[in-house]
């Protein structure tokens, strides 16, 4: 849509929430965020470290009246260092993918009752674990979709049904208005996402579709275009007081779709196990997006997956390899409350190994570290990266200094 719509829109929600107010009292709900990040990376055969310093803010209004609702969120990025390629600035350090940038984030319009939720706009979309289709969250640009959006929990003889669909004609990725052609601020497309669910005593069995157009020439050639179909089970069960067992299995096929020029078909697997005690957690697992033929993006590919979930947060696989990717990760962790001044904390540590689906590459390990803490409104993390390569890119160590404050 062209800024004069989202304009409208936005009108339109003030109005729609100014109207219903001779009904009955409309509640106002104030959306202020931040995060300041400062991110240094050292990355082989690149000459200059990068070192960004970027700060993020997020500033918006929500009406509510009945089951309606509007809202209208502007984004920020500012670059308060300029020692890093943004992707744009052509700097001769590794890209820090946090570009400055001012626009609207969100304007949405919303109708909720009976199990059952509409959202029409510009809004965060995020299924399942994020794997396919995310709000890329980690980048201070986030990434939003055009859309309208239809979920349902079934009530009454349906209970534990659930649908969550939506159809996205834009992307608005995390590069911000900043975008080129080859990095662009919105991809275009058809996309249509959707997961029905049924909960059991066990875990909840899902089927889930993912139709993905990104319609653009000079985005890899159409080439990120693909048709994803598959299962999901995940749930928990407690097997004492303080100990729970937590476990997701998922399958799922993946093909070329639109225009992709390119024909292939590949599988994607994940299996995981978890252990949470009242302090202590210890997670397992392995995720495998497969090959085809071994031709560039003839892979599983998730073009809009939130990646820094995955993979690790060196981010050495957002494109997955020719040969795909097999990665086995492990996670030990530590939460705590605290009745002081910070009232939390969190330790951690995941080491992954990462393998191709073909010809039996070892492409390289990587060991991730957190530390954080929770004072009040704010949150503080520091996180550090160690990607030791083998056969794929480079060797990269990244440092994350974040403060997170929220209204």
């Amino acid at each position: 849509m062209h800024r004069r719509t989202w304009g409208a829109l936005a009108l339109a929600a003030t109005g729609v929430a100014a109207s219903a107010g001779h009904a009955q009292d409309i509640a106002l709900k104030p959306l202020v965020d931040a995060r300041l990040r400062y991110e240094h990376v050292d990355q082989d055969g690149v000459a200059d470290n990068a070192d960004a310093v970027t700060l993020r803010i997020r500033s918006g209004v929500q009406a509510s009246t009945g089951p309606f609702s509007a809202l209208v969120e502007a984004e920020g990025t500012i670059p308060i260092t300029t020692s890093y390629n943004d992707g744009f600035n052509g700097r001769p350090t590794p890209i820090v993918a946090d570009p400055g940038n001012i626009e609207l984030n969100r304007a949405q319009l919303s109708y909720a009752a009976k199990g059952l939720k509409l959202t029409a706009g510009r809004q965060v979309l995020d299924f399942a674990d994020q794997r396919f289709v995310g709000p890329a969250a980690w980048r201070q640009n986030e990434q939003t979709f055009d859309a309208v959006r239809v979920q349902y929990s079934g009530p009454g003889g349906l209970k534990g049904l659930t649908v969550d669909a939506a159809y996205s004609w834009s992307v608005r990725t995390v590069n911000g208005i900043q975008g080129t052609p080859a990095r662009p601020q919105s991809v275009g497309g058809d996309n249509y996402f959707g997961i029905i669910g049924y909960a059991t005593p066990i875990g909840t069995l899902s089927g889930f579709a993912y139709l993905v157009d990104q319609d653009s020439a000079a985005l890899s050639g159409f080439r990120l275009s693909s048709q994803t179909y598959g299962v999901r089970f995940a749930g928990s069960r407690l097997l004492s007081k303080n100990l729970k067992l937590g476990y997701i299995a998922s399958y799922a096929r993946q093909s070329d779709h639109a225009r992709n020029p390119n024909h292939y078909a590949a599988s994607y697997w994940l299996g995981e196990a978890s252990l949470t005690a009242k302090v202590l957690s210890a997670t397992v697992g392995y995720e495998v997006l497969g090959a085809d033929k071994g031709v560039a993006l003839t892979s599983v590919q998730t073009p809009l997956a939130s990646f820094f979930k995955f993979q690790g947060w060196a981010s050495k696989f957002t494109v997955t390899p020719p040969n795909g990717l097999h990665d086995f990760y492990a996670t030990l962790g530590a939460n705590w409350k605290s009745r002081g001044w910070v009232s939390g904390y969190g330790l951690g540590a995941t080491f992954h190994r990462f393998d191709s689906d073909r010809s039996s590459l070892h492409y390289g390990d990587e060991l991730d570290l957190i530390a954080s803490a929770k004072v009040k409104r704010y949150t503080l993390a520091a996180r550090f990266a160690h990607y030791r390569a083998d056969t794929f890119a480079t060797g990269t160590d990244k440092v994350f200094l974040t403060v997170d404050w929220m209204y």
